[in-house]
């Protein structure tokens, strides 16, 4: 007989019993086993795959199958297609990469294995960060070649742990090329949107190489010429499209995936509602999903693969797996809400040991849009590392190095914390500096800032001991602090937290300022602060799985059918971060393995 094992988001320990069936509570985590398929409407198509999530990983894999001859579907719980990716800058960590080797870096895989042994601890011979590898670089040069999935080499983006031995200066991570979202057709209309504080106009979406040559746009006639090229492409798309057609990062990647599934018949079906797994005799063998209200079953003859995003948009989930206190938002999508870690739970899935946070971070200021929803903007590289910021605690002292990493400056927070307040944590700056970079939500050269004073987002003063009584940190200690650090700019070298030592930190600083492009004094009123706060851009913390991306049961036996990748697989690398990109680069790598090995399956 064939059982469904449903598994839904849940608070709360220990188990719950319902008509016909147990609940199973752990870590935030329902898992429902034992309901019969009774009375439910079987589906008339039948596949090889079915894959439920259309980020990265689950359209990578989708591709990767039907590359391989089977017949496969897409189900994705959200209206829109393309997850946290869409929302993401696209970029994709491959090291040794073939765009490395055409540019003339070679020998970057032993170079790579040290570099992730010592970031991650981790010297297993079958490491997972081993299996990543050992397929990232075959997956981006076999889509590419098959299906038109196409990078370019991003060579001034150094890893982000520069002080581990392997550290590349750049070329790992591969950005998506631009793509004519107008291909898509009425699919146009389905992918997800980016955040609209990352599109300028409301529409008009850039890349960082676009941004910062922008800047330059009042002293650079190539950098006019640039804005007025992108600038008349966006008004014309205006004309007969709701935004730009014109797609550039993660919204670039899932298109790109996206047509190449179009062209091949591969159905994405968005709304769709997972409910369960269906096992038969041990099995995973299909989906039961939720049709208008009906359950209907989908087989799918060669089993299922989980890519729902792990569980950052969960709250319950958050609160049980993440480091107090807990984030209250995130910038990923809605529909990252581990239900279909959940399912995979209830078909006896065992979940990854617990990390230090669980949790892949971006430090990210917060404000109320107009329809009353919560705009997350993530401080990425373009105002953290550049010179004249400073981040201070609730005592108004610095922390950490402002131009380390997203995830690492997040962590900092939390081990600050622990010691004295820091969550939120301020960002502070002056006049000079906010008119230059901008900051946060406030793009560089915004003339009047009254409105995000006005709504509480930016924090003023004309004195430090204004901007002091404005955040409530003491005056005398954020006086000092801004004293010390400005001394350190005329140095270059921060005596405290080394702002500015390490190349990763240069890339994002001014090159335009020196001896240290991440040092500037912070001198002429009025001053700025922005609270930033952790939020979760992924989780890190998934179901177990071997090197071919099958799930494990809490024997460490593989559930056969059942496979995983992205967040809803346990990470990688450990819940460390590598370098720009390194999320998708797992995501896409163990989706293109796990379609490879259900693919084998059915030759045999």
């Amino acid at each position: 007989m064939t059982l469904a094992v449903r598994g839904r988001a849940w608070a709360g320990e220990g188990a719950v019993h319902g008509r016909g069936r147990t609940a199973l509570c752990c870590q935030g985590l329902q898992v429902e086993r034992g309901a019969d398929l009774e009375n439910v409407r079987q589906g008339s198509e039948s596949a090889d795959l079915l894959v439920i999530g259309s980020g990265a990983a689950g359209l990578t894999a989708a591709l990767t199958a039907v590359l391989s001859g089977l017949r496969v579907r897409v189900l994705e719980h959200a209206v829109w297609i393309g997850g946290t990716t869409a929302r993401s800058s696209g970029t994709v960590w491959v090291p040794d990469n073939h765009l490395m080797r055409n540019a003339g870096i070679h020998g970057d895989r032993p170079r790579a294995e040290a570099y992730l042994e010592g970031l991650t601890g981790v010297a297993d011979p079958v490491a997972h960060w081993r299996a990543f590898l050992d397929g990232a670089p075959a997956m981006v040069r076999d889509l590419e070649e098959r299906a038109d999935i196409r990078f370019r080499a991003y060579f001034s983006a150094p890893d982000y742990r520069q002080d581990i031995a392997g550290a590349a200066a750049g070329g790992r991570p591969l950005e998506p090329l631009p793509f004519d979202g107008r291909l898509l057709g009425r699919d146009f209309a389905r992918l997800a949107k980016p955040l609209p504080e990352l599109m300028l106009f409301g529409g008009m979406m850039i890349t960082r190489g676009e941004a910062t040559a922008l800047l330059r746009a009042d002293r650079s006639p190539s950098a006019a010429a640039l804005g007025a090229r992108l600038l008349s492409r966006y008004l014309i798309d205006r004309l007969s499209y709701s935004r730009g057609t014109r797609l550039v990062l993660g919204n670039a990647l899932v298109a790109r995936l996206l047509r190449a599934l179009q062209v091949r018949g591969v159905p994405v079906v968005t709304d769709a509602r997972p409910l369960a797994l269906l096992l038969k005799d041990g099995r995973v063998n299909g989906v039961l999903c939720d049709d208008a209200g009906q359950d209907q079953a989908l087989p799918a003859r060669l089993g299922v693969v989980l890519a729902g995003g792990g569980f950052p948009a969960n709250p319950e989930m958050r609160a049980n797996n993440l480091p107090q206190p807990v984030a209250e938002c995130t910038p990923a999508a809605p529909g990252c809400d581990g239900s279909t870690i959940a399912m995979g739970l209830a078909a006896g899935a065992a979940l990854g040991p617990s990390g230090s946070d669980n949790a892949l971070w971006f430090p990210s200021s917060l404000s109320t849009r107009r329809d009353g929803s919560i705009a997350v903007y993530p401080h990425i590289v373009l105002d953290r590392a550049k010179p004249g910021l400073i981040a201070v605690n609730q005592r108004g002292e610095r922390f950490a190095n402002e131009a380390c990493s997203y995830h690492e400056f997040v962590r900092a927070m939390y081990a600050a914390h622990k010691l004295s307040p820091c969550i939120p944590a301020w960002l502070v700056c002056d006049r000079n500096f906010i008119r230059r970079y901008g900051l946060g939500l406030i793009r560089p050269r915004t003339p009047y800032l009254g409105t995000y004073v006005r709504q509480g987002y930016l924090k003023r003063g004309q004195t430090i001991g204004e901007l002091a009584q404005q955040i409530e940190v003491p005056a005398d200690r954020l006086t000092a602090t801004i004293g010390r650090f400005n001394s350190f700019a005329l140095t270059g070298v921060d005596a405290d937290f080394g702002k500015g030592d390490n190349l990763y930190d240069r890339s994002n600083g001014d090159p335009a300022v020196r001896p240290n492009p991440c040092l500037g004094a912070i001198g002429v009123a009025p001053y700025f602060a922005v609270a930033v706060h952790p939020t979760p851009l992924g989780t890190s913390r998934g179901l177990l799985t071997d090197q071919q991306s099958r799930v494990l049961d809490n024997d460490g036996k593989p559930i056969s059918g059942l496979y995983a990748c992205g967040n809803d697989m346990h990470s990688a690398f450990a819940g460390e971060y590598p370098g720009a990109g390194a999320q998708l680069g797992q995501a896409m790598t163990f989706g293109w393995i796990a379609a490879r090995h259900a693919a084998a399956t059915a030759e045999h």
